[in-house]
């Protein structure tokens, strides 16, 4: 049998399924999917809204620095750091829009020779009104 434990913390925005934010197995530590949304349930970062409630514009870039901010929450919960993080994967919404503008934010916080492998792939949209997701594994 597998040792694990399940972590969640109020510094993160609630998971919105019957999850954890992250479980530790062995020396992995796996955070479930991490998206922009502030964890007092307040309004996601950098969306815009019509008067109906459809999303009609976003910012990238506020978007990105709020699910770096909410992953660092996860990891700090869970006794791990950002150097601890060996894989990343990035969903994006719009590639050809919010590429350059998420990698370049993302070279803010790691660089090619000390940060994890990472995998970005282009989705038709999340389960709630975000443009990124971030799923990341970390040693700890």
């Amino acid at each position: 049998m597998i040792d694990d434990d399940s972590i969640s913390t109020d510094e993160a925005p609630a998971p919105v399924g019957a999850y954890p934010h992250a479980r530790r197995v062995g020396e992995l530590l796996i955070l479930s999917g991490i998206g922009p949304r502030p964890a007092d349930g307040g309004p996601i970062p950098g969306v815009v809204f019509d008067d109906d409630g459809s999303v009609i514009d976003y910012d990238i870039e506020v978007q990105c620095h709020a699910v770096f901010e909410n992953v660092n929450a996860v990891l700090d919960s869970a006794g791990a750091q950002w150097r601890d993080l060996v894989d990343i994967t990035v969903y994006l919404t719009d590639i050809p829009r919010d590429f350059d503008t998420f990698n370049r934010i993302y070279g803010e916080y790691f660089s090619a020779d000390n940060g994890p492998c990472r995998t970005t792939v282009e989705i038709n949209r999340l389960p709630t009104p975000i443009a990124i997701e971030l799923k990341c594994i970390a040693s700890a």
